[in-house]
């Protein structure tokens, strides 16, 4: 493994998924003007931490059987759990690429990765076990979770997914008796992660207080 501390504390994805899966998800959310991509969120370390967990192995689903193709409104339909999915369609996907270009999908080009994870979404790619399609979706389902969700999960780094929309997280007191008003309210997010770890202040009813946003300058609320 990488002698980076993130990288080294992976608890269930390979040097090579890591690679891979940082490379797609940055063409899903990609470094922009408006701020970092999933990449740089950590959104990897996220879908690592889920794998890692309960829902990686479907630890509160049946999984008897018997397997029989369902609708998308039915969920999650699979005979595999999260884990075998990524870690299956991830090592076929790369025996596609070694196949079509002579090459895994880390060491394409940026063009042909993103016309390979358009292929997967449009269900173009056959790979032998599970529909492209199926992992393609549960990566963007993921991808999104990751850069959304409280750091506390591992993606998000710096808040840059709440910050991207203007969210600010926890409420504080001051928010509360905003929540009326149809003045607009900017204010630092604050995660669970920054209460857990004391990063921010909590007034006496244990809420965060917030550092506003101001045009002139910044406050507390």
């Amino acid at each position: 493994m990488s002698d980076d501390p993130i990288r080294a504390s992976y608890l269930y994805l390979l040097e090579p998924e890591v690679r891979f899966l940082e490379a797609a998800v940055e063409h899903l959310i990609p470094t922009d003007e408006l701020g970092p991509g999933a990449r740089d969120a950590g959104v990897v370390v996220y879908i690592d931490r889920q794998l890692a967990g309960t829902w990686g192995v479907h630890g509160r689903q049946y999984r008897g059987g018997p397997w029989i193709e369902g609708t998308p409104q039915q969920g999650y339909q699979s005979r595999f759990t999260p884990q075998e999915v990524y870690r299956i369609a991830i090592r076929e996907i790369n025996r596609h690429c070694r196949a079509a270009f002579d090459q895994p999908f880390t060491q394409l080009t940026n063009d042909r990765q993103l016309r390979v994870l358009e292929q997967l979404e449009n269900d173009e790619i056959v790979l032998p076990s599970l529909s492209s399609k199926f992992f393609f979706d549960l990566l963007w389902r993921n991808t999104e979770e990751g850069y959304f969700a409280d750091p506390l999960y591992g993606g998000n780094r710096d808040k840059v997914g709440w910050k991207l929309l203007g969210f600010p997280g926890l409420p504080s007191g001051q928010y509360r008796q905003l929540l009326a008003s149809s003045e607009p309210y900017h204010a630092e997010p604050v995660s669970v992660l920054d209460v857990q770890t004391g990063n921010v202040p909590v007034d006496a009813e244990g809420f965060p207080k917030h550092v506003i946003i101001q045009r002139s300058g910044t406050g507390e609320g």
